[in-house]
């Protein structure tokens, strides 16, 4: 199975991109469209579930840039570009406020409440008349359609592999400060750091806690941002390994696996990420857009993680020729298939402009291949 970028089912796929994007039962069904139309064994529900009177909350929509506009009646807009993930602003398209590191007081929210960031859910516009409250870290905080869409799955899909997404509590905290601000806290404000990340890591174990129950066969938990691009080792032990290693313990108590996405140079801290206690690794992107030897991971933590990914998104998927991506493809299961625990896929998102029948292909090629 692959995660396919937004934009591959708005360009791909039947329904609009806005109520993809906002409709959840659309959402999974466009899934599970995907899943059936390619062959794979499963699919990541990587959006919360919407309220379903979203459309109540659109003032209007245009046109714009080859996609479409939607203006809130609070005032924010969100753009779907024709290819692209959507992009929240408040009016004239000017970015979202952030959160000022200087100014923020952990024990207080006002000073970290944002429009579009509401429940503590990446890139969800202020679509319903609600702000979080002083502590949101129990599940009957949550509304009742955050389920919404795994919901759904389940009953719709019930021999699919459906795994729920959560993200980091290190991506919620580069989402509150914005990503290069963030990055500066991290050196200039390391104290304010940790107390933001022990309090959203309370929101994400919440989060585990309202969709275990619902029957996800795994989770994966979204922590894009900590590769070596980003933060050094010694940050990703001090900055993330303690705060995932909580949420890995959640999902745990409910039986689960779990299993964490991290994209580009992660070859230089798997012996970390290994001690966040998670069950698997997500990406693994290779050379020249990561730093991930597959078959030199796999001899060394084989039997520590299943290890999903691997396959050049980019230079193996999107560009190649029909016999590079299927010598490729085959090389990754000559490596991957001897003695099980790992799962044929795109080191990251497909691209939006990957041929679907590529997928096709791939999957194939598995069948084929993975069980000599």
């Amino acid at each position: 199975m692959c995660q396919l970028a937004l934009g591959h089912y708005f360009i791909h796929g039947r329904h609009r991109p806005a109520d993809i994007w906002f409709d959840s039962r659309v959402f999974v069904e466009t899934l599970a469209e995907f899943q059936q139309r390619c062959g794979f064994d499963g699919f990541l529900i990587n959006l919360p579930g919407r309220p379903p009177d979203w459309r109540e909350y659109v003032l209007a929509s245009r046109p714009a840039d080859q996609g479409e506009c939607l203006t809130w009646r609070n005032g924010l807009e969100t753009w779907f570009p024709p290819d692209d993930n959507p992009h929240a602003f408040i009016a004239d398209r000017q970015p979202l406020p952030r959160v000022n590191p200087q100014v923020v007081d952990p024990g207080d929210p006002a000073t970290f409440r944002t429009p579009g960031y509401v429940w503590n859910t990446w890139h969800a516009p202020s679509l319903w008349d609600v702000l979080p409250d002083a502590d949101l870290g129990e599940p009957e905080a949550y509304p009742p359609w955050l389920t919404a869409g795994l919901r759904h799955a389940r009953i719709t899909c019930p021999e699919v592999s459906i795994h729920m997404e959560v993200f980091s509590p290190f991506t919620h905290l580069l989402e509150l400060f914005g990503y290069e601000h963030a990055l500066i806290a991290l050196l200039d404000s390391p104290a304010v750091c940790h107390q933001l990340l022990a309090q959203v890591s309370r929101h994400v174990i919440a989060q585990i806690r309202v969709y275990a129950p619902c029957g996800p066969d795994a989770i994966l938990v979204s922590s894009a941002f900590a590769g070596a691009g980003f933060i050094s080792r010694a940050m990703y032990s001090e900055f993330v390994v303690p705060y995932e290693r909580q949420v890995a313990a959640a999902v745990h108590e409910y039986g689960l696996p779990i299993y964490t996405h991290t994209c580009g140079a992660i070859g230089d801290r798997l012996d970390l990420m290994a001690e966040t206690g998670v069950d698997g690794l997500d990406t693994l992107d290779p050379p020249p857009l990561g730093t991930v030897d597959l078959a030199r991971a796999k001899a060394e933590y084989g039997s520590r993680f299943f290890f999903k990914g691997n396959l050049d998104a980019v230079n193996e998927m999107l560009r190649a020729d029909d016999a590079t991506f299927e010598a490729a493809v085959r090389k990754r299961l000559a490596i991957g298939s001897p003695g099980s625990g790992y799962i044929l896929s795109s080191a990251c998102s497909v691209a939006p402009h990957v041929r679907p029948d590529r997928l096709q292909r791939m999957v194939e090629l598995a069948e084929a291949y993975s069980r000599r």
